[in-house]
């Protein structure tokens, strides 16, 4: 008999799967919608955990200048316009500050740091991975197979490695920060992520065999980090989990915290190599 949480993790896991697949490849306008909706809930639930009676990050705030930098970012990016459209941010940065005058709170740059914190931990990473799909930048062509391809390394990594680390795990890979994870598990995750790389390298050839692999690496150890520094943020909060608005995973930051932390050197490795 299948576990009751196992079968939650697995249909939510499934449902997922099928509404990124269907969003990234109908449209770059749905696959922008579905990242928007990622990173809004996401910094919503960063602002949740850290929220307390005295600590009030601004979440409304917070949420209006994180659009506002991830839509700028996509419009700049994808050539609709040119840089000076993320100048834009720069007056409702300082709107922030200057509303902590009129709040009165006793600790207004402790609330003013973690507003900015959730944004350069959840919306910067997630500007990095949307403008992934419109590389070269100002060309205005959308590559659904770069984020597809991408999804499908994090999805092969994190299922295997779970199930990997489930049944087989004997070697704590961070004990101290996260004692459930496991090397073989890992190590499961990244050989059959690789192994995956290759077989759908045949189909999505906008980049060849060996970018493919080097992506597949990047994403699996930086990856793995960003998991280890959301159990560490998870740990340091006394929490299980970030959210729980997934059945079976948890909240969002506890889905989607391997492509968090890999997106930036993912793309940082396209422009500096690929795209030079």
């Amino acid at each position: 008999m299948v576990p009751d949480n196992l079968a939650k993790r697995t249909t939510t896991g499934l449902m997922l799967v099928f509404i990124i697949a269907a969003s990234i490849m109908a449209s770059p306008f749905s696959f922008i919608l579905l990242i928007l909706t990622i990173n809004v809930l996401s910094l919503q639930e960063f602002y949740c955990l850290f929220f307390s009676s005295i600590l009030q990050p601004r979440k409304t705030g917070g949420i209006l200048l994180s659009a506002s930098i991830f839509i700028t970012t996509i419009l700049f990016i994808s050539g609709i316009n040119d840089w000076s459209i993320l100048l834009i941010n720069i007056p409702l940065i300082f709107a922030l500050f200057i509303s902590e005058l009129y709040l009165k709170a006793d600790n207004a740059f402790h609330n003013l740091a973690f507003t900015f914190l959730g944004i350069i931990c959840i919306t910067i990473p997630l500007c990095f991975f949307t403008s992934i799909t419109f590389l070269p930048i100002g060309q205005g062509i959308y590559h659904y197979q770069l984020a597809l391809g991408y999804f499908f390394i994090l999805w092969i990594n994190d299922s295997v490695a779970f199930f990997t680390g489930k049944y087989f795990g004997r070697h704590r890979l961070f004990e101290r920060i996260s004692p459930g994870k496991s090397w073989e598990g890992s190590l499961g995750g990244a050989l059959t992520a690789l192994l995956g790389v290759y077989l759908f390298s045949l189909l999505f050839t906008i980049i060849d065999l060996a970018n493919w692999l080097i992506i597949a690496v990047i994403i699996v150890v930086t990856g793995t980090f960003g998991d280890l520094i959301k159990s560490l943020r998870k740990r340091s909060l006394h929490v299980k989990d970030s959210g729980n608005i997934l059945p079976g995973h948890g909240g969002m930051l506890d889905r989607f915290d391997t492509m968090l932390g890999s997106a930036p050197f993912v793309f940082c490795y396209l422009i500096l190599v690929h795209y030079a």
